[in-house]
């Protein structure tokens, strides 16, 4: 059960013009990053501001308004990055793990949470639903979460395995001409979801694990014909399966399984005449009970303040040669 949205009101003095300016950013820049990273409404007239949301939520907006004024004392001024800067910070003031509890992960190497309400609510997804797609730009954390949330799963022997799958689009799954077993010849495709492991179990037993099959990497195409029971599946860089894969992968999933769909649908390496299976998949499984979607965007970007930087930047770009014919 959701809690009430609770409104909090505040006055910001001394009342001033330009640092009120600074304050809100040009068009309210600076409040909408504020209200999009942290899920609240923000309303004000002058220096009264009032911010409605999760009393969690609402008493933290609040506080970091309070906050960026003071950075706009004297000659202080506001930019986009500052203010995602101080958002960041906010998130790495971690909250009260007893009200946090249901999105804190125990590994054997480290406890991870969520930094921010849309990484919270993402871990919650996972752990309360069998199938959870986690769609949005680098950096926000979908994969690290998933990984996360699959050894936690192993460890407290909710599941027998962990499947790590990826489409090989750069190889077109054809994997055969490159030296090795299956496990070097994709190992450069699945190299984010081994130093998430690594880091989580440690070295040594990530490799006993991988050398028992309870730890599994798999690419997309070696799914087809398999039911996987009692297994933490994730599929990673989703936005590289065609509508034909993606279909394939969702029906493979058996009893006391869990699926996760991680990809940013920005990034697709597919030829122009292929249907992204994401992209599809987000179409037709929105309103499907028992799937959830958590769709992260630039402000949840939890890397260097300049990755978000370029992904806005991107996305800008892609936006304004919409339509346009492509570049001979």
């Amino acid at each position: 059960m959701k809690p009430k949205p609770k409104h909090v009101e505040l006055s910001l003095t001394p009342a001033d013009n330009r640092r009120l300016a600074s304050l809100c950013g040009s068009h309210d820049e600076h409040l909408k990053q504020i209200e999009e990273y942290l899920g609240v409404e923000i309303a004000n007239r002058g220096n009264l501001f009032r911010v409605t949301g999760s009393p969690e939520e609402s008493h933290a907006a609040s506080q970091l308004l309070q906050d960026l004024y003071g950075v706009t004392e004297g000659k202080g001024e506001l930019t986009l990055a500052g203010v995602h800067a101080a958002l960041q910070q906010l998130a790495m003031r971690l909250p009260d793990e007893e009200k946090d509890r249901e999105s804190t992960l125990r590994t054997p190497k480290r406890i991870v949470r969520g930094r921010g309400p849309r990484q919270r609510q993402y871990i919650r997804n996972i752990l309360t639903h069998d199938i959870s797609f986690g769609v949005g730009p680098a950096g926000t954390g979908k994969t690290y979460l998933a990984v996360a949330c699959a050894v936690e799963a192993l460890e407290s022997n909710r599941v027998e395995r962990i499947l790590l799958v990826r489409p090989v689009v750069e190889a077109g799954e054809r994997l055969g001409f490159l030296p090795g077993a299956i496990e070097q010849k994709i190992d450069p495709y699945l190299r984010p979801l081994y130093d998430a492991l690594n880091e989580m179990l440690g070295f040594e037993k990530v490799a006993r694990l991988l050398e028992k099959s309870v730890i599994e990497l798999a690419p997309l195409a070696y799914m087809r014909g398999r039911t996987l029971n009692e297994s933490f599946i994730i599929l990673d860089e989703a936005q590289n399966t065609t509508a034909e894969q993606m279909k394939m992968f969702l029906t493979r999933i058996g009893f006391g399984t869990t699926a996760v769909i991680t990809g940013d649908i920005t990034q697709i390496d597919l030829r122009r005449s292929q249907l992204s299976g994401l992209k599809q998949a987000i179409e037709i499984l929105g309103d499907v009970g028992g799937i959830t979607f958590t769709h992260f965007t630039p402000q949840d970007v939890v890397r260097h303040a300049l990755v978000q930087k370029i992904v806005e930047a991107y996305e800008s770009f892609d936006k304004g040669t919409e339509g346009l014919p492509p570049a001979k």
